[in-house]
């Protein structure tokens, strides 16, 4: 048997993109009950875009969050109850709250370049007695040596393990490799990653990561998520399980709990479609893509368009705002019909 993997879900958290984060009490609670009877180590519940995502901007929760979390941490029995916080849309105190509804790790998230906003976020984590994780975004947009100096950061102000993530699904294999091997030779905690499909690279990417010194693996039920979604837990458990990797999952009621909780959730099949594909290809974030295609829809473009100016631009999480001013300026330079 070779190393133990420590799964972190995220159905509630990513997943919530491809809901229109329109989840009600009643699921969350059904989807991390089973999750907990599955074995898996920690389940992550709030906004897509993390603690006080919902507004105008990132769209607005139908079920408030700390609504939410105060019903799963009820629930809970062993997963680890874990919130995502982007600083400068999560604050301090909404993290104390998410504390106070039983939250027990939070994972601080920043672009790849700018672990030194978490800083303060990590050390308030800490002090709450909470388990605090370094969450690296938009892992493509940086060499192997640089995302090792930031990893660095974020271990120096107290981090429990570092994340780093493929937001746009982009990396191939040998890319992921390259970027946990650098990062796992760097610092002297664990490693983990987080991956999205939009080139159907999720599980083999998860793969590469575990093969390079990952020892956290990020998945959803169904892969559910932004974009084409994440590695498909259920999937990913049944690929490490076969080479050989401790999970520590009951494998055959985690297929079941998808199957029987994630499936009647979908809004649309999660596969990769034209939207995705160019997300991949062009190295935007994944959650933009719902909001690319309300624009397109707007000024009557191919979201295809939109997608390669964002590309172009490098533009990155948090810049939603960004996705109407480039539709609206296509639109302008457009020829008339």
């Amino acid at each position: 048997m070779l190393g133990k993997i420590t799964f972190v879900d995220t159905t509630l958290r990513d997943g919530s993109h491809a809901l229109k984060h329109s989840l009600t009490t009643e699921q969350a609670v059904s989807v991390a009950a089973g999750l907990d009877r599955c074995g898996i180590p920690m389940i992550e519940l709030s906004h897509g875009d993390g603690l006080g995502g919902s507004s105008y901007t990132y769209g607005f929760s139908k079920t408030d969050e700390f609504e939410l979390l105060e019903a799963v941490g009820k629930t809970l029995r062993k997963s680890k109850l874990t919130v995502l916080l982007l600083p400068g849309i999560g604050t301090i105190e909404m993290l104390r709250r998410a504390r106070g509804c039983g939250a027990a790790a939070v994972r601080v998230a920043t672009h790849i370049t700018e672990a030194d906003v978490s800083a303060q976020h990590i050390k308030a984590a800490k002090d709450m007695g909470m388990m605090a994780v370094g969450f690296l975004m938009m892992a493509h947009m940086s060499p192997p040596e640089r995302i090792a100096e930031e990893a660095l950061k974020m271990e120096s102000y107290g981090a429990d393990y570092i994340n780093l993530a493929d937001s746009a699904g982009y990396l191939l294999p040998e890319d992921v490799s390259a970027r946990v091997s650098a990062v796992s030779g760097a610092v002297k905690i664990p490693v983990g990653f987080h991956a999205h499909n939009n080139l159907g690279m999720a599980i083999a990417n998860s793969l590469a990561a575990v093969r390079a010194g990952a020892s956290y693996i990020d998945g959803t039920l169904r892969g559910l998520g932004a974009g084409a979604g994440n590695a498909q837990i259920e999937v990913l458990a049944g690929v490490l399980e076969r080479c050989g990797y401790d999970t520590g999952l009951d494998f055959f009621t985690l297929m079941d709990h998808a199957e029987d909780t994630a499936d009647p959730l979908l809004m649309r099949p999660q596969v990769i479609d034209n939207g995705s594909l160019m997300l991949g290809y062009a190295g935007v974030y994944s959650s933009f893509l719902l909001h690319v295609y309300d624009a397109a829809k707007r000024f009557r473009l191919e979201p295809r368009d939109i997608l390669v100016e964002l590309g172009r631009r490098g533009m990155v999480g948090g810049q939603e705002d960004m996705i109407i001013d480039v539709a609206y300026r296509l639109s302008q330079a457009a020829p008339a019909d």
